[in-house]
């Protein structure tokens, strides 16, 4: 019998003839078969969650009607809500359970425990949830006690023995063999998914399209091969991974996003805590910080095609590839051609802030007006107000000091008689006044006060506050353009 290469190894849908069962695949089964108990299923990008489940269901329990869901189509979502809420019989597979928002999780979850609990398949519905890393321990976050009545099922990579079983099955199919099939193991580091590509283009690459009459070997050249699939990738995930680089508001100065992404396509695992990343990649360390309390969500946000293949949790700070030929991608990109082909400029210093604000207590309101607009043009700003939960316990004068004299890129201070009387804006000029021999300090005069360590002759910005003008509109044009375009030329 005569079998397509792309029936085969297969990079749409379920492969039919090279499914490799997870090792815990009984384990799921059984769960699986059990009307009365929820499920989750969790794990990264590419290790056949979806697949696996389906397998079962078709296989094992074809009388079954389960109602596949999925978070990422609009109809479906509104479905998932209504289930969430209603709750009711029935049996529904709801895939990219961590693109949900945490109420209607929290929600699901207290249908899953009440489900378990009463164990009446008549009265309440059978859940399986699918999702990346952690699902199951945040859906414990947020209903604590369903851990002990709900299966939670990690599916993780497949091993060497897995992968080759995979290849293997294929060769069978297609009559052939893969010289050097050892190594793709160590290519694809056991993703199912990048493994049924890796093995579909070395076929092409042999002129292997279909069933061999007779026997033949096919040999794999890892780099060949993985020029081949990065070029093939470029033209579907290029646009995606420029854009989010870019962030909202393209700037040269502004890679924070390029920096992060990067140092992730440098993990072992697409699911990544960018809290516990920062702090193992310290010249990186600002870029991740810079971004992972506010803007990137912004950006996931205002982008959809940014938003369609990476998934930002911002308060357990999980950031996930999860598409594995983008992973994949990204692991074997150049760069430097990317950061040529974004327009970013060399920068050897790694912000974590594009401004710091210093100021006088009396000026609390113009000095919020300046923070939430350089915000809302995607710039990375210390205000205290916005930080004060994260310092909890930490000194402030310690942590002033590093922001002010490291970790901002431009340092914009308020200034008038205020500034100079109070104690905490004097020990702040302390800290950035130094950085004036750099041009890093942009002063905002708002009188004639005289500052030793600031030079009268430098070019700052006189405000006046205009009572005929509202306070937002003439920040906007005196204050905020001005600063952007400093920032620009950075």
């Amino acid at each position: 019998m005569t079998f397509p290469i792309e029936e085969i190894y297969r990079t749409e849908g379920v492969p039919e003839y090279t499914f490799v069962r997870p090792p815990n695949f009984n384990e799921l089964l059984v769960d699986l078969r059990n009307p009365g108990k929820p499920m989750v299923v969790e794990g990264q990008s590419g290790t056949g969650k979806t697949t696996t489940v389906r397998k079962i269901i078709e296989r094992v329990l074809p009388d079954r009607k389960f109602e596949y869901l999925s978070a990422r189509k609009a109809a479906d979502v509104a479905r998932i809500i209504q289930l969430a809420q209603q709750g009711g019989p029935g049996a529904y597979v709801i895939d990219d359970f961590h693109r949900l928002a945490n109420d209607i999780q929290e929600q699901l979850g207290n249908i899953a425990k009440i489900a378990a609990e009463e164990n009446d398949p008549a009265a309440h519905p059978k859940v399986v949830l699918i999702g990346i890393n952690r699902v199951g321990s945040e859906l414990i976050h947020f209903v604590p006690d369903v851990a002990k009545r709900v299966g939670i099922h990690r599916i993780q990579p497949a091993d060497e023995t897995g992968t080759l079983q995979l290849i293997e099955k294929g060769e069978e199919k297609l009559n052939i063999e893969i010289e050097g099939k050892q190594n793709i193991f160590e290519e694809s580091r056991g993703d199912y998914w990048v493994t049924q590509l890796l093995c579909q283009m070395i076929c092409l690459l042999e002129d292997v399209t279909e069933t061999a009459q007779e026997k033949r070997t096919v040999h794999f050249d890892v780099a060949i091969t993985r020029k081949r699939v990065r070029d093939r990738l470029h033209h579907t995930y290029n646009e995606a991974v420029t854009e989010f680089c870019r962030g909202k508001r393209f700037r040269s100065s502004n890679d924070p996003y390029f920096k992060l992404l990067r140092e992730v396509s440098r993990q072992e695992s697409s699911i990544v805590d960018l809290q516990m990343l920062a702090n193992a990649a310290p010249e990186v360390k600002g870029s991740i910080n810079n971004v992972k309390e506010k803007r990137l969500s912004v950006l996931l946000d205002s982008k959809p095609i940014c938003g369609r293949y990476f998934y930002y949790n911002s308060d357990t700070k999980n950031f996930a590839i999860e598409d594995p030929a983008l992973f994949y991608y990204l692991k074997h990109l150049d760069w430097e051609a990317l950061r040529q082909e974004c327009g970013f400029k060399h920068t050897d210093k790694d912000y974590e802030f594009d401004f710091s604000l210093s100021f006088a207590g009396e000026n609390r309101d113009l000095t919020k007006q300046i923070a939430s607009q350089l915000e809302v043009m995607d710039c990375s700003v210390f205000f205290d107000e916005l930080f004060e939960n994260n310092y909890l316990g930490k000194a402030w004068a310690k942590t002033f000091e590093e922001i002010f004299k490291q970790r901002s890129r431009l340092v914009i201070c308020v200034l008038d008689q205020a500034h100079r009387e109070k104690i905490w804006p004097t020990f702040e000029r302390e800290c950035f006044t130094p950085r004036v021999a750099d041009e890093a300090v942009i002063p905002i005069y708002l009188d004639d006060t005289v500052f030793p360590g600031i030079p009268q002759d430098i070019v700052g910005i006189k405000f006046t506050r205009d009572p005929e003008k509202a306070l937002e509109d003439q920040v906007t044009d005196e204050i905020v353009f001005r600063l952007l375009a400093r920032l620009d030329d950075v």
